[in-house]
């Protein structure tokens, strides 16, 4: 039912121009494939021009495409072109010329399967499968990456436009222009989708991970300003975008600032590297990383590292706590730079001890009598071992038969002090209590 219904869509979606304003043919001194105008039966371009070449490129459905693809010496970056319905690369030429010189990219353009001399009949499966083998084309004719490529779509190029650009992680940019939410909503104001409707960049943009630029007139009267801003707003590395005032669906490459805000994206994804753009997300995330050393300006009592050593004593905030020593290890726990030390908030080593272990980050000596005490905690003079349970000491002479420490008469002092804060049956603690 789904796919009956998208074929349905489709014809309501595409419409390539009858008859194409171009064909292809081979050149009779070199075999070279050319564009010849279908009405005036000339080449396009006028006159050999080198720097064009036209490709054939059969898809993956079975469907042969034509591509142009011009070449500017001048450029550092491909932009592959998805035009708009209605048209094709005999139309598009000219524009095609102007975006290589005033943008200086290198410029891939194709028709869909069912537009000009591409064969098969055009639905959203062939549109995705065509975008994908002209890309291929791209990687093993031209040598062209994704960190050097920008995908452009025009209107309903932007459903295979983002089709790719999802699929490409280190794409350097997308552009989106007079794009679409989805098909259905460009006939209707819903805020859902069906299983039947097409190009759902509504889904699609939130995968993109470069920037995106969207360029929409205020007054298209075929596929409303609310779509590019709804892309814009869906974006997940938005670029500033550009809504031309009383620009219409077809026109706005006449308008002075559509040239001159797409030339500045081209810029700035020129001179964007991995570093720049992680920094940039970082700004708009404000995510910023730790300084591995403190401020210059501190006041410390003696010299050292306050992120690498725990006994300082700065009075700026430091995340390491003060460590006290113990009564059975006289060097365990004085700064972790030590070498009987191992690491700091982990797994400290004493010389004098067997072995010491954490407990949720706490130390156990298994071999002194007295207990050392980490951040204020009680000592125990009658018990070898302890360990902290829910955050609490406990020594082998107290048992957890419920949530609450009971203290037996060996332990001298043990838990008093958090019997006091937790209630605990403890006989000495009740005494101190009652008087």
């Amino acid at each position: 039912m789904g796919c009956s219904m998208s074929n349905l869509a489709a014809k309501f979606a595409f419409f390539p121009p009858s008859p194409a304003t171009y064909e292809v043919k081979k050149r009779d001194s070199d075999s070279k494939l050319v564009a010849v105008s279908s009405a005036a039966a000339v080449p396009i371009p006028q006159g050999d021009d080198s720097l064009l070449n036209v490709h054939v490129i059969e898809t993956k459905k079975g469907n042969k495409i034509v591509a142009f693809y011009l070449k500017n010496p001048y450029a550092r970056l491909t932009i592959l072109y998805s035009h708009g319905n209605a048209a094709d690369l005999g139309q598009l030429y000219d524009l095609f010329v102007q975006l290589k010189i005033n943008l200086r990219v290198n410029l891939m353009g194709y028709d869909y399967s069912g537009y000009g001399a591409s064969t098969g009949k055009p639905s959203e499966a062939n549109t995705y499968a065509d975008i994908e083998a002209v890309y291929q084309c791209l990687q093993t004719e031209y040598g062209v990456s994704q960190e050097d490529l920008i995908l452009y779509g025009q209107s309903v190029g932007s459903g295979p436009t983002l089709h790719l650009a999802a699929k490409l992680p280190r794409l350097r940019g997308v552009v989106l222009h007079s794009a679409i939410l989805s098909g259905l909503r460009v006939l209707c104001h819903v805020k859902f989708s069906f299983c039947f409707d097409i190009y759902r960049n509504i889904r699609k943009i939130r995968k993109v991970k470069c920037p995106a630029l969207v360029i929409h007139g205020t007054e298209d009267d075929v596929v409303n300003w609310l779509h590019g801003n709804g892309l814009w707003k869906r974006a997940r590395e938005p670029y500033e975008p550009l809504w031309i005032k009383g620009g219409g669906h077809c026109n706005l490459e006449l308008y002075p600032d559509y040239i001159r805000h797409l030339c500045r994206f081209v810029h700035e994804m020129e001179n964007m590297t991995s570093q720049t753009r992680l920094k940039k997300i970082r700004d708009d995330l404000n995510l910023h990383p730790k300084p591995r050393h403190p401020p210059a300006k501190t006041t410390c009592s003696r010299s050292c590292n306050c992120w690498d050593c725990c006994s300082c004593t700065c009075k700026m905030k430091c995340w390491k706590p003060r460590w006290p020593k113990s009564s059975c290890c006289s060097s365990c726990f004085s700064c972790p730079k030590s070498s009987s030390c191992c690491s700091c908030l982990r797994k400290p080593k004493c010389s004098s001890c067997k072995s010491c272990c954490s407990c949720l980050g706490w130390p156990k000596c298994l071999s002194c009598k007295s207990c050392c005490s980490c951040l204020g905690w009680p000592k125990c003079s009658s018990c070898c071992s302890c360990f902290s349970c829910f955050g609490w000491p406990k020594c082998f002479s107290c048992c957890f038969k419920c949530s609450r420490p009971k203290c037996s008469c060996s332990c001298k002092g043990c838990c008093s002090w958090i019997c006091c804060c937790r209630g605990c049956c403890c006989p000495k603690t009740e005494q101190r209590q009652e008087s």
